[in-house]
Parts: C-alpha cells; sequence; structure tokens
C-alpha cells in the first residue's frame, strides 16, 4: 500500500512526526513518501497512486496549513483515504471530518496507523479505533530516509560557521481537549 505522510509546519526541524509512523509503516510493507511542507512543495508525483495520505497536526499552524492543504489534496488523490493525525487533531475532529478526512487520530498513533492500513487493505473504510491513544508504545528508530537532510533545516550559527542541531520529542500527546495551549507540551 502506498502511504503518503504530509508534515503542513514545523519551527525548523525535521518532523519526527513522520519519521517515527513511516519506521511502523515501513515494517509493515508499505510503500512511505514522506513530504515536509516546510521546505517542499505538495507534489502531484509524489501523491501520485497513494492509498492513504496522512497529514501530521502538531500545532496550531500546522492546523491552520493543513485545513489549506486538504482542499487541494481532494483535487489531487480523490480516491486515497485522508487521515488526519497529531496533537491538534482530536481538538479539530469535526472541521477536518467537515472537509473529508475519514480518520482522526491523536496521542500515540502508530497502531492505529497500522489498523487504518489493515482495513484499507480489505477495503473497509469506517474509522473503528479510538480517536485518541494513550497506550505507552515502543518506539522504533525513526526512518528518517524519506525527508529533505539535516542540512536543510535549522542549524546553530557559531564563529566557526554553522552545526546542524537537534532536540529531543517531549511529548506527542495531552489528554487535555484546549483549544489553544500557549505552554509547550513537555
Amino acid at each position: 500500500m502506498k502511504v503518503v505522510l504530509i508534515n503542513p509546519y514545523e519551527i525548523g526541524r525535521q518532523p519526527f512526526g513522520l519519521a517515527e509512523p513511516a519506521a511502523w509503516l515501513k515494517r509493515a510493507g508499505c510503500e512511505v513518501s514522506c513530504l515536509d511542507l516546510s521546505l517542499q512543495k505538495l507534489e502531484p508525483e509524489v501523491l501520485a497512486g497513494a492509498e492513504l495520505v496522512c497529514i501530521y497536526v502538531a500545532m496550531h499552524t500546522a492546523t491552520r496549513i493543513a485545513v489549506e492543504v486538504v482542499a487541494r489534496l481532494k483535487q489531487l488523490v480523490p480516491r486515497a483515504e485522508l487521515c488526519v493525525y497529531g496533537l491538534y487533531a482530536p481538538m479539530n475532529e469535526q472541521l477536518f471530518r467537515s472537509l473529508g478526512a475519514g480518520t482522526v487520530f491523536g496521542g500515540e498513533v502508530e497502531p492505529q496507523l497500522l489498523s487504518l492500513v489493515e482495513r484499507l487493505k480489505r477495503g473497509e473504510k469506517a474509522q473503528i479505533e479510538p480517536v485518541t491513544n494513550t497506550h505507552k508504545i515502543e518506539f522504533l528508530v525513526p526512518d528518517r530516509s524519506g525527508l529533505p537532510p539535516l542540512a536543510r533545516y535549522a542549524h546553530l550559527l557559531t564563529a566557526d560557521g554553522s552545526r546542524v542541531v537537534g532536540f529531543a520529542e517531549g511529548s506527542r500527546g495531552c489528554k487535555h481537549l484546549c483549544r489553544h495551549c500557549p505552554v509547550v507540551p513537555v
């Protein structure tokens, strides 16, 4: 199954929210492509033939951009199942469903994505998984091979030049349903 993972916006870093699900989906035998819209365009050739397109909404700005991207995706891949996942997905479930998303996930999404893939392979469409999964999962080594190289992301400028920098993913889920949280969920 061809799956395309899309990140609408990130704060200058390579999105773990694509790399971790990519590892799970590839391990399950899916053909996975990633698009980081902070550095790439919504490329029709990458989307061609996709059976599942998943948009990662980790923050408010990503959610606002995703709303605009959904209409274009419906034109480019009208037959693909559209899934929206991430911290801001459950609280915006009604909005994304009204725009055409068939599946909305929050929390630890990787098991839910695998279940979705299996359902789609059987020809089933209705979401049966819970919207939010708070069960702990075992993380895999993230698969960053489909993302732009680290050198294209934010880097530290020093007197000696520049250095690639990293970050630690503090949290991907929250039990609260706040409309907007000004505090980084760490």
